[in-house]
């Protein structure tokens, strides 16, 4: 995906002065041989931090060799004001974690103390005001650093993502959709994120001067490939293909000093009579190129879905958390829920935006929702486009990033799956099982008024996506807790 950042992990030691550097040293090199083999790219640097210069030396060297992200290895104790200096000079996402001790054999010489060393360099942290990614247990050996640095790379890539993204948005939000709507200021203060808002009427006229493109006919032949024989609508795929040449052009021309986009574009009511079709299926394909286009204008959930991206680096879609599962089709399919309550289910559903490669099955369809009112007899035409399909079954997590009205930005995570269950409905659908839904629906989302887009990725990816909302600032960060565990609100009895 070109539309995610790539990451080169620096891993500079340190070693207070008082202690062997040979033991940091010694400690790098095993901790970058076992990260070597974790498809990382990762650089180890040759300079060792002991003072404040070998901090500036060591800034020099790691972009040098291009390092975006930084691990702060605490080989031994560790001088916390050069290695905490050095955190707060790097231009980028920062871990810092600590070696273990080796052996029982080699606690003289060998006894690095870094288990000390990380509660100063914690400390000055906290002095400098500085935000670095600490792991849940951040001591370890070789193996064990790696495997950390290996769950830092997906925080990096959130980060890293949001610092130079720009949103694009074309529309207000449809009427009546007012919980698409929230402050945008938060995006620039908390995210660092770039936002440029247009109208509608720059998206049609920039669609209208794409007519007789001659790369129409080239992204056609690549939809019908990608759709097979299950498209009974091919005469709409010539002004799709227009609508996808309009969106890139707009990208490749409006990006500016960012380097990735996302979109947040109206989709109705005026869409379908004016440009003549849904624009559901290129939301698709963008989705599938790592470039997510939120629905119904929603800003919030376009950077939800782009952080969703960054985490798993596969396509991510936008669903209404829209329906209760039936208790015929429960009690149909009780082997495949297992062990999950009929309040821990529900349907997530949308027109026909998600990526082909995240339905069991796909194909090209109508939006029959806007045909009852646009075209309530006869064949579809002004409300072709979408892809439809179940999604495929397997690990899921359920995401969203959004502004209070005041201001203040808070999110929830729950992991679960998509149950493998024919939910018998239209769209982009699919049947979802998280534990304790029941309780999360009511003290969560609708406790904490989330609106009812949420970001789906396909896999599960809480504990990143948890990271870099906490290295971000976002304070209030809401999970699915167990039934051990009750809400602030909940009615105890």
């Amino acid at each position: 995906m070109n539309n995610i950042p790539s990451v080169k992990i620096g891993i500079v030691a340190v070693s207070r002065n008082c202690f062997p550097i040979e033991l940091s040293k010694k400690r790098l090199a095993a901790l970058n041989k076992t990260a070597s083999k974790k498809n990382l790219d990762i650089y180890a640097a040759e300079t060792v931090i002991e003072d404040e210069q070998n901090a500036l030396d060591a800034l020099k060297e790691l972009a040098k060799n291009k390092c975006n992200a930084l691990v702060v290895y605490l080989g031994n104790f560790g001088p916390e004001i050069p290695e905490t200096l050095l955190a707060q000079k790097f231009d980028g996402p920062v871990m810092f974690i600590a070696a273990a001790e080796e052996s029982q054999k080699d606690l003289i010489d060998g006894r690095g103390d870094a288990y000390c060393g990380m509660l100063n360099a914690s400390y000055n942290i906290s002095l400098r005001n500085i935000k670095v990614y600490i792991p849940e247990y951040p001591v370890g050996t070789a193996d064990e650093a790696a495997e950390m640095i290996c769950e830092f790379e997906s925080v990096a890539r959130i980060i890293l993502g949001l610092h130079s993204l720009k949103i694009f948005s074309f529309g207000p939000r449809p009427y009546d959709f007012m919980a698409c709507n929230a402050p945008i200021s938060p995006l620039y203060d908390k995210l660092g994120v770039e936002i440029q808002e247009n109208s509608e009427l720059d998206l049609f006229a920039a669609y209208n001067e794409h007519s007789g493109d001659k790369r129409i006919s080239a992204v056609v032949k690549d939809m019908e490939k990608e759709l097979g024989g299950k498209n009974p609508y091919s005469g709409i795929l010539p002004r799709l293909a227009q609508y996808e040449i309009t969106l890139l052009d707009w990208m490749r021309d409006n990006l500016g000093a960012s380097k990735y986009a996302v979109f947040a574009n109206k989709c109705w009511p005026a869409f379908q009579t004016q440009f003549g079709f849904v624009p559901c299926y290129v939301n698709s394909r963008f989705a599938a190129n790592g470039i997510p286009i939120a629905c119904e204008t929603d800003i919030y959930g376009s950077v939800t879905e782009y952080m969703l991206t960054c985490a798993t680096q596969s396509a991510a879609t936008l669903l209404d958390i829209n329906n209760t599962v039936p208790a015929d089709m429960y009690r149909a399919n009780k082997k495949a829920f297992g062990d999950l309550k009929l309040t821990d289910t529900f349907m997530g559903f949308h027109c026909g935006n998600t990526a082909a490669g995240c339905l069991s099955c796909s194909q090209m369809g109508f939006q029959r929702i806007m045909k009852r009112s646009l075209e309530p007899h006869g064949e579809p035409d002004i409300t072709r486009g979408t892809l439809e399909g179940n999604l495929r079954a397997g690990d899921v997590t359920i995401f969203r990033l959004q502004s209070t009205k005041d201001s203040v930005l808070r999110s929830y995570i729950a992991q679960g799956e998509v149950v493998d269950v024919d939910p018998k409905s239209f769209g982009s659908i699919g049947v979802f099982g998280i534990k304790e839904m029941g309780r999360f629906y009511r003290h969560v989302l609708i406790e904490k008024n989330f609106p009812h887009h949420a970001g789906i990725g396909f896999a599960h990816c809480g504990k990143p996506l948890f990271s870099a909302l906490k290295l971000l600032g976002v304070d209030d960060v809401s999970y699915n807790q167990s039934a051990a565990l009750p809400y602030p609100n909940e009615n105890p009895f």
